[in-house]
């Protein structure tokens, strides 16, 4: 048995917060349906590189073991068929802007009046209320609004455009797959369903703890590269002879030591431990001409598997991808012949589930309609009227 084996989930939602969490629940078990309409296209299904069928391999890891429900919700048959589905799917995410799935006749309130124990996840850059309520963002909007990029980056320079979407995934699908999930265990006491607003805003303004609890507590505001974790110290990024970068940890003195010793400059260990600013910038210089006196692949082999200073290499990805570590958590599973990335949650007794790659648009449609009572006609006239879009 998986672990949410039992969860039924309708996923309306599109880009990149709510498929992966829909991914989540689906890799521990839950039935996943993806309503789409080909009316309106999901960017992650035309995001390239595309496989021989022209299908993205973006879409196909981020919308695995879910099944594709093609409509076109502007029918009343199509809100029909929905109604009918959240008797046993009673678990909703999805990611329009504030209003529009009421205008659909699909918000919570007209829901929950057919499925009281309907469980119902809204993910929006700013949530459903306030001010920026309606305003469109991305990823770097939500960073920027919420006071994270300032001190994130280094002094006279603009903060990094991030490789990775830190709003999308962290703040928007991981509040909401702990939102669901925090939801579905009250309805399992009570019996009662739950709205749950998830504003990414709100999820990374959250991420300012330690900037946040400094500012409360003393009024100081967090400057770039002044802090202890922002580079104002020697935990920093340090590049080497040949160009490549190594990660620097080393804050406690045990970590300290290890690393004044393998850089050669067992003469500072003390100073090192010196907190003034004169002093903490002197070693960081030092630390970062050691660096640059060997080429990356000399420093890894002097920072190896028996060096335990908290140091390590900047790997590409398709490095991480051959690291010991990343193989021995079994990161990398195939799905389908196709190799993706696997979940990272690890269970003693429930192994997480794969049932296919990210499905063709409305490749279930049949299967779906079928299994809540249509029958082979009724299905072939939602052919013909353009209610499967």
């Amino acid at each position: 048995m998986t672990i949410l084996q039992g969860l039924k989930v309708l996923d309306f939602s599109s880009l990149l917060p709510g498929p992966m969490a829909t991914m989540m629940f689906a890799d521990l078990g839950a039935d996943v349906i993806h309503i789409e309409s080909s009316n309106r296209v999901d960017l992650m299904r035309i995001m390239p590189p595309y496989d021989d069928e022209k299908e993205s391999y973006i879409h196909q890891h981020i919308n695995r073991s879910k099944r594709s429900l093609t409509l076109n919700l502007k029918t009343p048959e199509a809100i029909e068929i929905i109604q009918k589905l959240i008797m046993e799917y009673d678990i909703i995410i999805e990611g329009f802007r504030p209003g529009v799935m009421q205008r659909l006749g699909l918000d919570y309130e007209a829901l929950r009046a057919i499925n009281p124990k309907l469980i119902y996840c809204s993910i929006t850059g700013y949530g459903q209320t306030g001010p920026f309520s309606n305003r469109p963002g991305h990823d770097n909007n939500y960073l920027s609004v919420a006071g994270l990029l300032d001190y994130s980056r280094h002094q006279n320079k603009k903060p990094v455009a991030m490789g990775m979407q830190i709003a999308d995934m962290a703040g928007g699908a991981l509040h909401a797959v702990v939102g669901v999930l925090s939801a579905a265990l009250h309805r399992e006491k009570t019996g009662k369903g739950q709205y749950v607003d998830i504003s990414m805003t709100d999820a990374v303004f959250s991420f300012n703890a330690l900037a946040g609890a400094t500012y409360f507590g003393s009024g100081h505001v967090a400057q770039a590269e002044t802090e202890i974790l922002n580079g104002g110290t020697f935990y920093d990024y340090y590049k080497t002879k040949d160009g490549r970068f190594f990660s620097v940890g080393s804050l406690e003195p045990q970590f300290r030591k290890l690393l004044c010793e393998a850089l050669d400059i067992p003469e500072l260990i003390h100073n090192s431990f010196n907190d003034s600013a004169y002093t903490q910038k002197r070693f960081k210089d030092a630390v970062h001409d050691a660096f640059l006196s060997k080429t990356f692949d000399e420093w890894r082999t002097i920072f190896n598997d028996d060096f335990h200073g908290c140091v390590e290499p900047v790997l590409t990805f398709e490095e991480a991808c051959n690291h010991p570590q990343i193989r021995a958590r079994e990161m990398i599973t195939s799905i389908d012949g196709q190799q993706q990335i696997a979940s990272p949650i690890k269970f003693s007794d429930a192994p997480p589930v794969y049932k296919h790659k990210g499905a063709k648009l409305g490749e279930h449609n049949e299967e779906v309609l079928r299994s809540i009572g249509y029958t082979e006609e009724m299905i072939q006239q939602f052919l013909t009227k353009k209610i499967l879009s």
